[in-house]
C-alpha cells in the first residue's frame, strides 16, 4: 500500500505537462473548496475548474476494474466507498459552482489535455489561444 501513490502518477504528470505546454497553470494536489477535505489533481481557481485522473483499479472503472480474488469482500468495499465519496464531491463542487473533469488513467493524455485546456478557457470567456 506504501508505494502507491496518491499523486504525480504518470498519466497525471503527462496530462498536466501537455496543459502546461498550451500555456495554462494550474495548483496541484489542491483543495478546490477549504472545508472540503478533499483534493483535485489539477485546481483552476480563477476558472472554477477542478480535474481528477481516476485509476481504473481504485476508483472503479467500468471497463477495466477486475475485482481481486484475495480479500474482495474489503477491496469491493473499499472501491465502492471511493466510489461513492467521487460522487459526493463531484456534486458539493458543482453545488459551489465548479466545473468537474474526471478522466480515466487510461484514456489518451492529448484528448484529456485538450479538453481541459478547452473547458478552462470556455469559462474564462476567451474563445481560444494560448495563456493564463
Amino acid at each position: 500500500m506504501q508505494a502507491i501513490r496518491s499523486r504525480d502518477t504518470k498519466p497525471e504528470w503527462l496530462i498536466r505537462r501537455l496543459v502546461h505546454a498550451r500555456g495554462l497553470r494550474y495548483r496541484v494536489a489542491a483543495k478546490p473548496l477549504p472545508e472540503l477535505r478533499r483534493t483535485a489533481d489539477m485546481v483552476f481557481r480563477p476558472a472554477r475548474v477542478a480535474v481528477f485522473i481516476d485509476g481504473c483499479y481504485w476508483h472503479g472503472c467500468p471497463e477495466h476494474y477486475v475485482p481481486p480474488k484475495t480479500n474482495s469482500g474489503y477491496w469491493s468495499d473499499k472501491v465502492l466507498r471511493n466510489v461513492t465519496r467521487d460522487r459526493d464531491t463531484d456534486q458539493r463542487l458543482v453545488d459551489a459552482g465548479w466545473l468537474v473533469l474526471r478522466f480515466w488513467e487510461h484514456e489518451p493524455a492529448e484528448d484529456c489535455a485538450a479538453q481541459i485546456t478547452a473547458e478552462v478557457e470556455r469559462r474564462r470567456g476567451r474563445s481560444g489561444g494560448q495563456g493564463s
